[in-house]
């Protein structure tokens, strides 16, 4: 330490102003501790990449271009005729800011109630005794002293080398958030979820849409039948699918690519480069507490979320899924431990959504996994054709499909392809956290007509007695039986 240095003394710190920070300073505060929370942005930064650039304002983009691309189906059951014009995205783009301004001022109102104090300025661990410093282009730098500490700092989008963003033609999602006119021509470079939400949403607004995916299928990390399903619907959207495609450069105009047929060039107004996100971990210090990344670039903790004995990591530093939910799980578990609690973070599923058209929603275990874990796992299939509820929205593309122990009976895992899977996907992770059995779920009444009834009848189906698609007659028995 520095003569003359006197560091400020924190009980606990929490590094990042996002789901997992803001949630773990509330969760700590409320076990007791004194909080500081430290964001690059201060207070503007609360609710971090999810409510300020990713979650929340894309989300408002797909609702958008869901209600614009609605008018002209809308218009043949009975709807008046769509009204000509451009969309308003100078509208769209100020109440979006209302949206995420409102989400902003609602975590720092949260905050400030738990007592939690939050600074603005880049952190860096100094020392491997608790020791930090915080820096601000406005104010001296502080020197920090802490008894305990979470990594909550974030990712943000990976860039190619050969595709570098120059905010203008070649963007990541960030910019594709702040667009004020629709772009006449897209190339989405990457068919996983973000690519996948952003391409489908600029294609219902009116954008000429080619999404080129090096792999040989759209979300790739997905069971194949479902990328291929997608793939063939955002077609009716004009999108154009290029799989098995590289992009080796940009000519200012064009993208060069290559494909198993030859090279080609795709000449494009706006390039979307969408291939993954990597965590905020660059400039921290780390190699002063002797830790580092894992093979997987993330840093490697336990289920306790210790990184070492006082500081703990969360959210997308960490292995797993990169989703707002997971960090805000994770940030319970961390801020208990941190305070003497034994807690662990096991969870049996995180769900994963993919807001796309159809939207695509997963639970548990696939059925090749559930196969590989060793269970002797069972699918049963729904189509969503078959819903009454989902014909009165217009939209029957997708299906609910569960995956089941043959001996037990008892739920693993659960896809759900179509309208609202978002939603619905909630009751089939609920049912694998708690095991739940087929029977538990058939059992259940649910109310008449909503899509939650696919839950009740995908489990009829698994149990042998469908009711509202075809299935194998059952034998007679008791009174009348032959």
């Amino acid at each position: 330490m520095v003569v003359g240095e006197m560091p400020e003394g924190v009980d606990l710190l929490v590094v990042g102003g996002g789901p997992g920070g803001y949630v773990a300073a509330i969760a700590a505060a409320q076990l007791g501790r004194k909080v500081m929370l430290v964001d690059a942005d201060g207070e503007d930064g609360l609710g971090g990449v999810c409510v300020r650039v990713g979650c929340i304002p894309s989300k408002a983009l797909i609702e958008l271009a869901s209600h614009v691309h609605a008018r002209q189906a809308w218009h043949g059951r009975g709807a008046p005729a769509p009204s000509a014009g451009d969309v308003d995205l100078v509208a769209f783009q100020n109440w979006k800011r209302d949206v995420v301004g409102g989400l902003n001022n609602g975590v720092r109102g949260l905050l400030k109630r738990a007592g939690v104090d939050v600074r603005t300025g880049w952190f860096r661990f100094t020392r491997p005794d608790q020791g930090a410093l915080v820096t601000d282009p406005d104010r001296p730098p502080t020197h920090l002293k802490f008894a305990s500490c979470i990594i909550a700092t974030g990712s943000r989008p990976v860039q190619l080398p050969r595709l570098p963003f120059d905010g203008a033609r070649i963007v990541s999602s960030t910019e594709v958030l702040e667009l004020t006119d629709v772009p006449k021509s897209v190339a989405v470079v990457g068919g996983g979820y973000i690519g996948l939400e952003l391409g489908t949403a600029l294609a219902k607004l009116g954008s000429a849409v080619t999404i080129v995916e090096a792999q040989d299928r759209l979300l790739p990390t997905m069971d194949p039948n479902i990328g291929a399903l997608v793939a063939k619907h955002v077609k009716t959207f004009g999108i154009e699918v290029l799989t098995s495609s590289s992009v080796t450069g940009d000519t200012g105009h064009a993208l060069q690519i290559d494909r198993a047929d030859g090279a080609v060039e795709l000449a494009v107004e706006l390039v979307v480069v969408a291939v993954g996100r990597i965590p905020n971990i660059d400039d921290l210090g780390l190699e002063v507490l002797g830790a580092a990344p894992g093979p997987d670039g993330r840093l490697p903790v336990g289920t306790d979320l210790l990184l070492t004995p006082r500081i703990a990591a969360i959210g997308d530093v960490t292995p797993g899924p990169a989703l707002a939910h997971k960090a805000s799980a994770e940030a319970h578990v961390a801020a208990a431990v941190l305070s003497g609690r034994a807690e662990v973070f096991d969870p049996t599923t995180i769900a994963a959504v993919v807001f796309s058209d159809p939207e695509v929603a997963q639970a548990g275990l696939t059925s090749s996994e559930a196969a590989a874990a060793g269970y002797d796992a069972v699918t049963a299939t729904f189509p969503i054709a078959a819903s009454g509820r989902a014909r009165t929205l217009g939209d029957s593309t997708g299906f609910v499909e569960y995956v089941h122990n043959r001996d037990t009976g008892i739920v693993v895992g659960a896809t759900i392809v179509g309208p609202h899977a978002s939603e619905l996907i909630a009751e089939a992770a609920l049912a694998i956290e708690m095991a739940a059995h087929l029977e538990d779920i058939a059992g259940t009444i649910h109310a008449h007509p909503t899509m939650a009834e696919l839950h009740h009848e995908v489990a009829h189906v698994a149990l042998g007695h469908p009711i509202h698609v075809p299935g194998p007659r059952r034998p007679s028995s008791g009174a009348g039986a032959a």
